[in-house]
């Protein structure tokens, strides 16, 4: 059982690397059990002072992309300049059986073996965004641990893929040859948020197709209006399979950093992200205050049961909740 006994122990274990320790921490900070809370809620305070030292990087792509090959080749590139790489690879659950494959470490054997590395599968849970609830907590339970970049595989490109800004501080969006099919698929919000995108698969009869794409994709950045960064986003070809690229979208990646660092935008960011954490954790904590509440359980019960036959209108219904709400908390 986890109380705020247990956590300088742990705490401790996971200032020294310890796998075992960060894995038990990330599933504390994970847990929905109100018991846990007070644990968790520990543990991130002893760990806030030791966080924020790494690079986040989100990574994001359209199906068939090979986002875990590239992330796999990615990653061994940071190792290889000495870096400690952390992978939160979020798999989508299941909309009918909440299950989820979790795969990814199978998909990474090499990452995987390294001693460098450390990989945390998990169930993305329904939350929008492509990320978990607990996918910010995790990133700085990793940074607490030494790993100094931190990559964050979200399910996929889709219209709330967006909330990733919000956690990581560089995004890097994959792609495919075809750019002018792509395109059409892909939503404008993502382009815009993308500081940098991969084309993917530059090899062999692919590699002209690969160069072609970058190109409507760079002609597509352009029409895009400034980031707020100062940063202008580059499109770049990689092959995971031959290793070529890969050191360039680092590059890419370090040249944003200090450019955001030296402007101000990258501190500033990182406290936006802040507020929008404590934003998120308040509306969640205060929805699961009143959802333990067994009165208003009753309440929300009964008016579903009238908004499924049809006789209450959601929007109604919602509205009289909120009116109540607001009533008993005066």
């Amino acid at each position: 059982m986890w109380n705020k006994e247990n956590i300088p122990e742990l705490f401790a274990r996971l200032r020294e690397g310890n796998i075992v320790a960060l894995s038990r921490a990330i599933t504390l900070v994970e847990s929905r059990n109100p018991e846990h809370q007070p644990a968790a809620a520990a543990l991130m305070d002893a760990v806030l002072p030791h966080s924020g030292k790494s690079i986040r990087i989100g990574i994001t792509g359209v199906p068939g992309v090979g986002k875990s090959t590239f992330i796999e080749s990615f990653g061994m590139h940071w190792i290889e300049r000495g870096k400690k790489v952390a992978v939160l690879a979020i798999d989508p659950s299941s909309s009918k059986s909440k299950g989820s494959i979790l795969g990814d470490k199978t998909r990474m054997e090499q990452l995987s073996a390294h001693p460098d590395a450390f990989i945390r599968p998990t169930a993305s849970g329904g939350s929008l965004g492509g990320i978990t609830f607990r996918t910010r907590e995790a990133i700085l339970l990793c940074e607490a641990a030494g790993f100094e970049v931190i990559i964050v595989e979200t399910v996929g490109v889709g219209q709330s893929e967006t909330e990733v800004s919000h956690i990581t501080d560089f995004f890097l969006l994959l792609m495919l040859t075809g750019a002018g099919d792509e395109l059409q698929g892909i939503k404008r919000g993502i382009m815009e948020m993308a500081d940098g995108v991969v084309v993917t698969k530059a090899d062999g009869q692919n590699l002209d197709k690969a160069k072609a794409a970058r190109s409507e994709y760079a002609r597509a950045l352009h029409f895009l209006p400034p980031a707020p960064s100062g940063w202008t986003p580059a499109v770049k070809i990689a092959s995971a399979y031959n290793h070529t690229g890969i050191a360039e979208i680092a590059d890419m990646v370090e040249s944003y950093v200090l450019k955001t660092t030296l402007n101000g935008f990258f501190l500033q960011q990182r406290q936006e992200q802040n507020l929008v954490a404590f934003d998120r954790l308040l509306h969640e904590g205060v929805f699961r205050l009143l959802f333990n509440e067994t009165h208003f359980q009753a309440q929300v019960n009964s008016i579903r049961q009238q908004v499924e036959a049809g006789s209450l209108h959601p929007y109604s219904a919602v509205a009289g909740l909120v009116k109540d709400i607001s009533v008993r908390i005066k």
